[in-house]
């Protein structure tokens, strides 16, 4: 099977051509390739599919072959891979997701795509769709206790669950402790992803990120989305665009309220190219 290896940011995946149809297990694919001691190392696989609704579709699992419905930093790679791959002329793309269809805009210079700007789609804040067993008509600074300690917490779904809490020094956390225990907790349904986040400025914040399925991980796109909305409904920055700083790099969000629709800007990079030598 050939593979490319690509990174947002730090968030890294190995993309899989499979516009010809899928001749493997990704399940087990991902959990193989994404080890990072017998395998090719990645936070997961991404799938480039025909779609009938779109100009193309992504698959994404993480690296426990868990399905994911959305990846913003694997949906930039993904843009950037069927440009450069020549699966595509457009630098305006639908791509299809399980979190619905998502446009990207590719930025091109010299025949290179050095940034792409992707539609996220509209926040959603409701608690029984991102899902989160709590009541209210949303949860925004809500107390919790969870894993011993007592938090607050804002949820938010950006076609995946996002739980974003606050703190004042994100290197402090021992987030091999604190990551498993938001993910597992018996409030989030489906597992939730976790954003720690510290305040840097009026406009600029610095996050880590606990990813179901994956761990601790260097970017994750849909995360700084719920950042971003995050900061902006919580009064903790004074602008609709916000820079989120990553461990892998920045992103740039804005949150189009009038529209209601969230958009994030950053880059993709190629790693390598391979071959796998098994089956799966």
């Amino acid at each position: 099977m050939n593979f490319t290896k690509m990174h947002g940011i730090g968030n890294d995946y190995i993309y899989v051509n499979c516009m010809e149809g899928i001749a493997f297990d990704p399940v087990q694919a991902s959990i193989k390739l994404s080890d990072r001691r017998f395998g090719v190392g990645s936070d997961g696989i991404i799938l480039i599919c025909p779609s009938d609704t779109a100009d193309f579709k992504m698959r994404m699992f993480n690296a426990d072959g868990s399905e994911g419905k959305m990846c913003g930093n694997g949906i930039r790679c993904f843009a950037k891979y069927v440009y450069a791959k020549g699966l595509t002329q457009k630098t305006e793309l639908k791509i299809d997701t399980l979190a619905g269809v998502r446009t990207a805009n590719l930025t091109v210079e010299n025949g290179e795509v050095t940034a792409v700007r992707v539609d996220m789609g509209a926040p959603i804040l409701e608690p029984s769709r991102i899902p989160v067993k709590l009541d209210g008509e949303s949860i925004i600074a809500r107390e919790v206790s969870v894993g011993g300690g007592v938090w607050s917490i804002t949820c938010v779904s950006m076609g995946n669950p996002h739980c974003v809490v606050f703190v004042d020094d994100v290197d402090a956390l021992d987030l091999e402790k604190t990551g498993p225990a938001f993910e597992n907790d018996p409030i989030f349904p489906d597992r939730v992803n976790t954003e720690f986040v510290q305040l840097i400025d009026e406009s600029t914040v610095k996050m880590r990120v606990w990813e179901r399925g994956s761990g601790e991980t260097w970017a994750c796109g849909t995360g700084a989305c719920a950042v971003a909305v995050a900061c902006i409904i919580n009064g903790r920055v004074k602008s609709d665009a916000v820079n989120v700083r990553l461990r892998g790099g920045d992103l740039m969000i804005e949150w189009d309220r009038a529209q209601d629709t969230v958009y994030m800007t950053g880059p993709a990079s190629f790693v390598f190219e391979g071959k796998t030598l098994g089956e799966f």
